[in-house]
């Protein structure tokens, strides 16, 4: 195609004739897996939330550990983005950001977040709501060894969440901090770069069922452990 060639029409989509039924996630499913309830998680919320993603990267789902994350901004207005889980334990949810991106800044004034994982194939769905805090700078730094050299390089490179000129601006500020430590077999961390831990006060996990009659189990953090109860779809 020529660089003056009309692009190729494209059919709108008519969304609201869109429809899932879910019954193949049924006959996919396990046994064990079609019916969602209040004992399935019995043993707390960490051990479905781990499986369910050990399934979608089981079956070859591309960054299953991707989440849509909600923040709140100085005005008050929601704000989302689709960041990557990259610690999950009993204390919660971990990902890392620049501390001077929009998310950060977000979360610096309002420690309150909300994460969604969809694994769709599945018709698994898990809300993720509480409390956000920096990780110490130790854990960070543990994780920022095992990235690959080419993202240590990009964070140095991106002022995250702020304006530039052109493409070509970015891309000439990656080249200038890959001659920087060109000599250096270990990138140092970015002194403004680092993990937020999210607390979970409630987990919410959503799965598909036929018919529209989904099931829906919510667990909420008390003062003496964890409660749970079966929501209407």
């Amino acid at each position: 195609m020529s660089p003056d060639a009309e692009p190729p029409t494209v059919e709108p989509v008519d969304l609201a004739a869109m429809r899932v039924a879910y019954a193949v996630q049924e006959v996919n499913s396990p046994a064990h897996e079609l019916n969602l309830d209040v004992s399935t998680v019995a043993g707390g919320w960490l051990p479905l939330l781990q499986r369910w993603i050990d399934q979608a990267s089981a079956a070859g789902t591309a960054e299953p550990n991707a989440m849509v994350l909600a923040t709140v901004d100085a005005d008050g207005r929601p704000a989302s983005r689709t960041v990557l889980c990259k610690g999950l334990s009993e204390d919660g949810l971990v990902f890392y950001t620049n501390y001077g991106s929009n998310k950060a800044r977000h979360l610096e004034r309002f420690p309150y977040a909300s994460a969604t994982f969809a694994w769709t194939a599945f018709a698994h769905q898990v809300t993720v709501r509480g409390e956000v805090s920096r990780v110490p700078d130790e854990v960070t730094e543990e994780y920022w060894r095992t990235r690959p050299r080419g993202s240590q390089l990009g964070a140095w490179a991106s002022a995250q969440s702020t304006p530039i000129s052109s493409r070509a601006a970015l891309d000439a500020q990656l080249v200038e901090v890959t001659e920087r430590f060109a000599d250096l077999d270990r990138v140092p961390r970015l002194p403004d770069w680092g993990g937020f831990l999210l607390r979970p006060s409630t987990v919410e996990f959503w799965q598909g069922r036929a018919n529209r009659m989904h099931n829906r189990v919510l667990v909420t953090r008390t003062a003496t452990g964890w409660t749970a109860e079966r929501l209407q779809p």
